[in-house]
């Protein structure tokens, strides 16, 4: 790559920085702004306390139980996803049996059929489980729709592991749990982290299933949740933004904390 180029792509990578970053800050300037500071200059500077609108969206609101509902409802639909969709990678990559193509094909096209389309006969299902208006209802749903994505991602993963591993452990007196959970799986722990990422972030940022299986407020997660900081007729600016960072906030420290993990998954399997 020659310099003109090189720079051509750094001058490029930096506008498409500036694209993303520019309404992130615009947000957490707002967060710290009253309505009047915020129609008045939207790209203003704060003038007066900068914590209120945090102090009041935590105190005032029910913000802290939405939090705790997405935190439970992320956390253990990803996890589900994470251990069922290990299990069926594992034994479609390194086991070799009558059907495992179909199988495979079976979840790859779960990534080409949005469960949103069924969402009719999915309602009446769960209302015949008397599912609606719970958690587990609405882990579940995550659960089906994450798993086609994780298989997909840790399958193919998996398959680039050398067999001599699991030759070794076997020949020294390993149980197939041992060389899953002690050998193997700890090699594939990026592929791990990025389907982790790739289905916690839609669960968390999810408006639609929440809305359609949870009508109780005290279940409701933070997109739903949000909505009643927006007045019929009159919206505090200050306080939406405010709860638009505090929940941003949790699913990003997420991605910073597993980023290494997230870009040496990407790296190795671009390599691979």
């Amino acid at each position: 790559m020659t310099e003109r180029n090189r720079l051509a792509w750094q001058l490029l990578l930096g506008a498409n920085a500036v694209v993303m970053i520019f309404p992130l800050l615009v947000m957490l300037l707002s967060a710290t702004r009253t309505n009047a500071e915020i129609f008045a200059s939207p790209l203003g500077l704060p003038t007066g306390a900068a914590f209120a609108n945090v102090v009041k969206v935590w105190r005032e609101t029910n913000f802290p139980l939405y939090l705790a509902n997405s935190l439970v409802v992320t956390m253990g639909s990803t996890a589900a996803i994470l251990v069922f969709g290990t299990m069926a990678a594992y034994a479609l990559a390194r086991y070799v049996f009558r059907g495992a193509g179909l199988v495979y094909l079976f979840f790859v096209a779960g990534l080409m059929l949005p469960l949103k389309l069924a969402i009719i006969p999915l309602f009446i299902q769960l209302d015949t489980l008397h599912l609606l208006n719970t958690r587990l209802g609405l882990i579940l749903i995550y659960v089906a729709i994450g798993l086609p994505s994780a298989v997909f991602i840790l399958t193919g993963f998996l398959r680039t592991l050398p067999g001599e591993l699991e030759e070794s452990a076997r020949l020294d007196g390993a149980s197939e749990l041992t060389v899953m959970l002690r050998i193997m799986l700890p090699l594939a722990r990026p592929a791990l982290v990025i389907a982790g990422i790739q289905n916690a972030v839609p669960i968390w940022n999810d408006f639609f299933f929440p809305l359609v299986i949870l009508t109780s407020d005290r279940l409701k997660t933070l997109p739903q949740g949000l909505t009643i900081f927006m007045g019929e007729f009159n919206t505090d600016w200050g306080v939406l933004f405010a709860g638009l960072t505090l929940a941003a906030l949790p699913i990003t420290l997420v991605y910073i904390v597993l980023s290494r993990q997230f870009i040496a998954g990407l790296t190795q399997g671009a390599i691979k």
